[in-house]
Order: structure tokens, then sequence, then C-alpha cells
């Protein structure tokens, strides 16, 4: 019997461990997503022919990451030597995290929309990382070349690519078009180097034909011909580095003791077509949102509505669609704002085009006009906004005006443009460098001035004068020469501190903005 009952207890024993698992079970759920990659779920399969439980490895793919910067960091494939420039740059990112912080949340509603356009391409992820080193992820930013938008197009090669720019739109700034022209870009400039991505990208900084050449003289040199081995402009130079120490840091971020704030893996805005021209205003209030917001998502639009001949599509907040869309269906044709004017003496398609925000050729649209002649007494509609402009925060008119409301110096002034005027010669006559002259108001030194445009200019006080803006209030009988004479000022200045010159007479009670060195007047 004691025999026998060993013999029970050894299998039954024996049994109870034939139906343990071999191998432990992780708990997905337990993993740090802060500091590991998210994996798709385990899977148990049946047991196998042992009775034993098989557990299917975890599968970790850039798709199933929760963080868009993780998902293109697993993706990234150009090589990163070991280069001086490589290292200043990567060292200057690792020191200010703030900046990579400030661009994570501008790049927040786009980088999974470039991300996808990137991969259905088959294109390297590098290039998401490209609007870092172009715009810091700033839609709204121009450069000194007169370059615009995350990507940085030039007028010229943007409407080569299809990207419309006129007084409504500039589709350098539309996140959605201007992506999928800088990607086709930078595949033919990948196709005309044979596929050397270090000569694409530093084409779309220099030019193709500056690389081609460089490539040229190295070869008839007998150099090597990589992008690390060309003569090339500073700018460039330092652009593909660039680029790649921002690679390097975004695939190893653990490596470098650095997070940068996690996007969502997931798309967060779509692109809607309304089919009509919009009040951005009114299409906020159909999506639900603000129109700050709005704008920011749709940098493109210039002014107050979506451009009359289209575009219109707009990028939309994902939970804001199904309400957009509803609301548009509902009110269908009312878009836009339309008043009924009376045409008056003096009056032009110009200036009432001024008056009401708008473009001539709109008002010429609406009232069916073949041309720029009107009458008076004849009735138009014009087209118009339904809030005053200050409500479309990010317009290009406010944001110009924010620009130049920035102070650059003791007292500022105001120079209307003058035909035959360009920058060069109004910082001439101001003493000012043109440089910062196009600085101060928003614009490329390379940009042209148009007739009336208004220009704000910084100056410093010299020679003992100390300059006041003086408020004065016009007195029965004054004239602007008397005034001028008053405050040793010139009467020009008056005229375009105050832009008079449409003004026959001044009105009593009038208020005119005065510069006045207060060394020379008694105020």
């Amino acid at each position: 019997m004691r025999v026998r009952y060993s013999w029970v207890l050894a299998l039954f024993i024996a049994g109870c461990q034939l139906t343990q698992p071999q191998e432990e079970i992780t708990d997905t759920n337990s993993i740090d997503e802060t500091n590991h990659p998210q994996v798709a779920e385990e899977k148990i399969e049946p047991a196998d022919l042992n009775g034993e439980k098989v557990v299917k490895k975890p599968v970790v793919t850039p798709q199933s990451q929760q963080d868009v910067w993780r998902r293109i960091g697993m993706q990234l494939s150009l090589p990163v030597p070991d280069n001086k420039r490589v290292n200043y740059y990567r060292n200057w990112y690792l020191k200010h995290p703030g900046h990579l912080a400030i661009v994570s949340q501008r790049a927040a509603p786009f980088l999974y929309l470039i991300t996808e356009k990137i991969e259905q391409k088959g294109l390297p992820l590098e290039l998401a990382l490209l609007p870092i080193v172009e715009s810091s992820f700033d839609a709204f930013a121009y450069s000194h070349g007169s370059a615009a938008g995350l990507w940085q197009f030039v007028p010229a090669t943007g409407k080569m690519y299809g990207l419309k720019q006129n007084y409504w739109y500039d589709g350098r700034r539309d996140v959605d078009a201007a992506t999928d022209a800088a990607l086709e870009y930078l595949d033919n400039l990948a196709k005309r180097f044979d596929g050397d991505w270090g000569h694409a990208i530093a084409a779309y900084n220099s030019g193709g034909g500056r690389i081609s050449s460089a490539i040229r003289k190295n070869r008839k040199a007998g150099k090597p011909i990589d992008f690390f081995s060309l003569d090339l402009p500073n700018e460039t130079s330092g652009y593909v580095p660039k680029l790649l120490a921002l690679a390097d840091i975004v695939a190893h971020q653990d490596k470098y003791g650095i997070q940068i704030p996690a996007i969502p893996n997931q798309p967060s805005v779509e692109l809607v077509d309304p089919k009509e021209q919009l009040d951005l205003a009114i299409a906020a209030g159909y999506a639900g949102i603000s129109v700050k917001e709005l704008q920011s998502l749709n940098p493109a639009y210039n002014k107050w509505s979506t451009a009359p001949e289209g575009p219109h599509q707009l990028l939309l907040p994902i939970d804001s669609i199904a309400k957009f869309n509803q609301q548009l269906d509902e009110n269908r044709g009312k878009g836009l704002k339309t008043i009924r004017y009376k045409v008056q003496s003096g009056d032009t398609l110009s200036t009432l085009a001024v008056q009401y925000n708008t473009s001539s050729k709109v008002i010429r649209t609406a009232n069916n006009l073949d041309n720029n002649e009107i009458r008076i007494g004849q009735y138009l509609l014009i087209p118009t906004s339904v809030k005053d402009d200050k409500a479309y925060i990010l317009s290009a008119a406010n944001r110009l005006a924010k620009k130049q409301s920035i102070a650059r110096g003791q007292y500022k002034v105001y120079h209307q443009v003058e035909n035959g005027e360009s920058l060069w010669t109004i910082a001439r006559d101001h003493k000012v460098s043109y440089e910062s002259l196009a600085k101060w108001n928003g614009m490329s030194p390379r940009d042209t001035l148009r007739i009336g445009q208004k220009l704000v200019i910084w100056k410093k006080s010299s020679e003992g004068a100390i300059i006041r803006t003086v408020l004065y209030k016009v007195r029965n009988g004054d004239t602007i020469s008397g005034i001028a004479n008053k405050f040793r000022v010139k009467s020009h200045d008056i005229v375009k501190w105050n832009d008079l010159s449409h003004s026959k007479y001044l009105q009593p009670g009038q208020q005119l903005k005065l510069y006045v060195d207060i060394t020379k007047v008694s105020v």
C-alpha cells in the first residue's frame, strides 16, 4: 500500500506541473507607456500538443504608438554621422528643451496629418521634421526671403506646385495643400539626385542648380560628392545637419534624457469642403469653435472669409465636423453677409472695397459688373464681414498691426507709400536700414511696395531732440500748414501720420496725432 500511495502521489504532482504555463504572461496594461513603446495586445494561443499554452510575443509597430513623435522616431532611416555640425545642433536642441516644447505645441494639430501623407508616399520620415528646421512649425512664418508657411515656399516655387496666392488666400500657408506640394517637390529632387536624400534636402533649401554645381565641382576636382564634402553656402551647410540632429533626438529621446511633449497618434483635424464662400466667423459658429481657433488651423486665409472663387476648404477639429455639416446644410447660401449700398459722389469700387474690407473683384462679381464704372445713385450689393475686423484676430491685417506695434525705438512715424518709392529710398530718407524697415512691417527686403501702403518707422531721438506724441483737437480756422508751423513739423508729415490724403478739409473737433520735438516748441 505504501508503494501504491507513493506512485499515486507522484502521478498527481506531475499532472499539476503539466497544467502550469512555462512562460510568464505579461500584463500589457501595466506597461509604463511614457518610457516604452506601445505594443499590440498579446494573444494566448490554444494549448500545444504537450498541453502547454503558448504566448504570442508583443508586436511593436510605429502605427501602434500612442505618440506621433515615437511613431516617427521608429521609422527614421537616414544615417546620422559623427560630424561637428550635427553635434553642434544636437547639443543646441538638448540645451533648449523649451524650444522643442513650443514646436510640439504648434505641431499638435498637424503632425499626424503630415506623417500619414509621408508614409503613404513611401518617403523618409525625416521629412516630417523639416517644418521644424524651416519654420519652427509656425504656419504663419514669413522669412527674409519672401518664404511663407510651415514649408517656407517662396512665391515662384509655390505657384509652380499649384499653390494659389492672392488677396484672399495664400496656399503656401495652407497646411494640407502646402504639405502635398512640399512632398512632391522633395520627391522630384530625390529623383533628380538619384535617390540621395542629403542632396535632395539640401536642394530644397538652396535650389537644385546650386547643389548640382557643387557636385560637378567636386567631381572635376576628384573629391567625394556626399553632402558633407560639398562647398555650399553656410545656411545650407547647416541645414541638413540640423535635420539629422533633430532626427537623432526624436529617435533616441530616452538616451538623451529629453522628452518631447507627446502628440496623440490619432487624427485631430479633417479637411472639409463647404463648396461655397464662408465668412470665417460664420464658419466658426457652424463648427462651435472660436474664430481664432479656426484661423489657426487655416492660416492660408488672409481676410475675413474663404476665397470667393475658391478654395473654400477648411481644416476642422474632428469632433466639430458633424455639427459643422449639419449647420451648413441648414444654412446653405447664408455664409456671407451682404449690404445694399447707394453710390455717392466720389465713390469708386476701390474705395468701397477698402471701406468694407473686401476687393473690387468681389463687388464686381456680386453685381455682375463688366468693369469698375459705377454711377451716383446706383445700388450695389457688397459682401462684408459679419463682425468687426478685430474679431478676426489672426487675419493678415491684424497680424501686421501687432507686428508694427512692437516698440523698436523711442518714437514711431507712419509713412504712406507714394508712387516711385521703395523700401530703400524710404529707409534712406529716414536714416534707417531697409532691412529693419522691412522687418518692422512684416515684409521681406525683396518685397515690392504698393501705393498707399502704410509703413511704420521707428527712430531714436538725436541731437537733443525729445519726441512726444501730441493729440491735437482741430479748432475753427485751423489749417494743416498752420498746425505744422505751430508745432515745427512738416505739413506732409501731418497728412501721412493721420491718413489725410483723401480729406479736403479739417473738421472742428477732429483729433490729429502729431510727433513733436518738445525741445523746439512749447506744448
